[in-house]
């Protein structure tokens, strides 16, 4: 199984995620833990979301990349950018309304070279289902078809 990988660089007051890879369930943890880091920073002027490496995304990470940029137009009134030149990831994120809370660039930008991976974070079951369960709220609403799509999902998750 392929794994993923998320990396992660501040400078000059932009904070930069490059996504590599699968970017699945495993990851949201030390996401989630990042995006609190950058938000509970006095000032910053930019967010940047790099795609460009990312082969596939599950839901979850989906949901916590809309909590920040929801968080961002709380906080500074800018939308972060999210840059992919994957034909299937652009659909993905256009199909889940990203392209009304992100700005979206479809070319590559200049390396980081500053980038560090983001270390592993241990999480008890319970942690992560509310990740999840946040996650998949935060994508339903986005907007009527990711609310239909992801019902079920989270009435199961809410259950259990």
């Amino acid at each position: 199984m392929t794994t993923g990988k998320i990396q992660f660089a501040e400078w000059q007051g932009s904070f930069v995620l490059k996504l590599v890879g699968e970017i699945r369930l495993t990851l949201c943890s030390a996401l989630d833990a990042t995006i609190e880091k950058v938000f509970s920073a006095r000032t910053f002027s930019s967010i940047i979301i790099d795609l460009t490496e990312t082969r596939s995304i599950d839901s979850t990470t989906l949901g916590l990349l809309a909590k920040l940029s929801i968080l961002s137009r709380q906080k500074t009134g800018l939308l972060p950018t999210l840059v992919t030149t994957c034909p299937d990831i652009t659909r993905l994120l256009e199909s889940m309304g990203f392209d009304q809370v992100f700005n979206i660039v479809r070319e590559v930008l200049p390396s980081f070279e500053q980038l560090a991976d983001l270390p592993e974070q241990d999480q008890s079951e319970e942690v992560v289902r509310a990740k999840v369960i946040e996650a998949h709220q935060i994508l339903m609403s986005l907007n009527d078809s990711n609310r239909e799509a992801f019902r079920d999902l989270l009435s199961a998750l809410e259950r259990s």
